[in-house]
């Protein structure tokens, strides 16, 4: 080989490698606030933003923006809630002004925090560590709320000194009222995702790090009369014996991968992506507490799950979809399931950018937005015909997002890739062609019912008017009426009928 083939051959191989890794983490971007794009039938801008990157604004750098997993809208919309997964806190902000209200920091010690630890149950023991088991840093991932908004789950990536997460992972309870924690509990491994039950009832954490899903009992108001239900297994338990010293890659060699978790609006089944190769959507039967089997036919590595106006949406990260199918049809062949697995097909699909992380609906349910990881952009999907109507640039890398009860403002985090991007929070302000609803939620149901037949745990009255204000406010699955809108339709119209009737007497 000729020196002048062999430099040819040499910047040939440099120029793909180079369009390689192009591909593989794409330019780095930071869109400015005032950034917009006027699409088919939403316009978006981005209105604020939380930072924390080099030479970033200085009118919007927060130092405890570090990795933001995920974002969470209080159900009544006063404020926000970030979790900054590499900070171990989650950033409390105000809706309306976007100032920081409060950081709340996963800080352990054994002695200092053992009033806030539930008793332990048999599904999670220590089979690596033993000493200081409760001493650690809590890396924080996603989150829901239970009780009408009343409490705020936010699960642990691992504890800080379980370098490869194959022992118990824990999970912390916020008190919204306060935003103190109230109560930590055990899981399992490297817990992800966490969804309450629209009765109320149970929250499920599902553990990406082995296979398996934790039902914890919350019927009560009262957390320290919560407990650990049931530990589900989806097919088998992943053995878990890495190094304690060399930390491998566990985002990867995690079984299934366990991650969107959501409970149809009967609370009868709960459905779980498993997000690792050929893993489809795990089906849970709730009534009895068993794992029914695998629905296949959708495309690989589903990512988020979400379930609105009867169908079953969902998210396919690497290709960068969103699909969806009816939930009957779903559920027709859950019900095949003995164990196994069964193909389902005919599901719709819409191409939005490469990487596809979290997916969520606006009020009318007209609308999917999603944050796209690779591209590096929100999407918006109409679900009239299931295409792409508009996009918008987002800080690279984007994970997570939440979209506001009245649809107005969308938060999407920005976690990052490879130490590249990340650490930013953008705040969208939406404007629709057609006004959209302000949605109510079913996960209110359980605090009605306890409001009005009583509890175990008799709250202050003050407490009661706390949470039956927020009720109106809550986004929900299914519904878009007001409990207490109709309320006070009957009262006025009683009032009226009882006016007529005196008049006329």
């Amino acid at each position: 080989m000729t020196l002048a083939s062999l430099a040819a051959t040499i910047v040939l191989l440099m120029s793909t490698t180079g369009a390689v890794a192009q591909q593989t983490n794409p330019s780095v971007v930071h869109p400015p606030v005032g950034t917009s794009v006027d699409a088919q039938k939403v316009k978006m801008t981005i209105v604020n933003k939380h930072v924390n990157y080099t030479r970033c604004p200085d009118d919007y750098r927060d130092p405890y923006i570090n990795s933001p997993k995920s974002a969470n809208i209080h159900p009544d919309g006063t404020k926000y809630y970030v979790n900054s997964l590499e900070g171990c806190a989650t950033v409390v902000y105000d809706m309306s002004t976007h100032k920081r209200l409060k950081v709340i920091k996963y800080d352990f010690k054994d002695e200092k925090d053992a009033h806030l630890w539930s008793k332990p149950s048999e599904f999670y023991p220590f089979t690596h560590y033993t000493e200081h088991l409760n001493t650690f840093m809590g890396k924080p991932v996603e989150s829901t709320f239970s009780h009408g908004g009343r409490y705020l789950w936010i699960p642990f990536y691992r504890r800080t000194y379980d370098i490869n997460a194959q022992d118990p992972s824990a999970i912390a309870v916020i008190d919204t009222r306060n935003d103190s924690i109230v109560k930590l509990m055990e899981t399992g491994p490297l817990p992800k995702m966490v969804a309450c039950s629209h009765d109320g009832k149970h929250v499920a954490i599902t553990h990406w790090g082995n296979n398996t899903v934790g039902l914890v009992n919350v019927a009560s108001l009262n957390p320290d009369e919560w407990y650990h239900e049931s530990l589900l297994v989806v097919d088998y338990v992943l053995p878990l014996n890495f190094s304690l010293t060399e930390q491998i890659d566990r985002d990867n060699k995690s079984g299934y991968c366990l991650r969107g978790t959501v409970y149809t609006p009967d609370d009868k089944y709960l459905l779980v992506g498993c997000m690792g190769s050929n893993g489809g959507i795990a089906v849970i039967d709730m009534q009895t507490q068993k794992y029914m089997g695998r629905v296949m036919g959708m495309m690989a590595n589903v990512r988020h799950l979400v379930i609105r106006d009867g169908y079953l949406y969902l998210s396919v990260n690497k290709t960068g979809y969103v699909q969806r199918i009816k939930l009957d049809k779903f559920l027709e062949a859950a019900k095949r399931l003995t164990g196994k697995t069964v193909t389902l097909q005919g599901w719709e699909n819409c191409k939005v950018g490469d990487g596809a992380r979290t997916i969520e609906l606006s009020p009318s349910g007209h609308f999917v937005f999603a944050a796209c990881n690779l591209a590096s952009r929100l999407y918006v999907v109409d679900t009239r015909d299931m295409k792409v109507v508009g996009s918008i640039e987002v800080d690279s890398y984007p994970v997570g997002l939440d979209i506001s009860n009245d649809g107005r403002y969308v938060i999407v985090t920005s976690q990052g890739r490879g130490n590249q991007g990340g650490n930013a929070v953008n705040i969208y302000e939406v404007e629709y062609e057609e006004a959209e609803p302000v949605l109510k939620n079913t996960d209110g149901a359980a605090v009605l019912e306890w409001l009005e037949h009583g509890d175990s745990v008799a709250p202050q009255k003050e407490e009661k008017n706390l949470i039956a204000s927020s009720l109106p406010l809550v986004k929900g699955d299914e519904h878009t009426t007001y409990l207490i809108g109709g309320a006070c339709a009957v009262a006025a119209l009683l009032a009226a009928f009882f006016f007529v009737r005196r008049k006329r007497s």
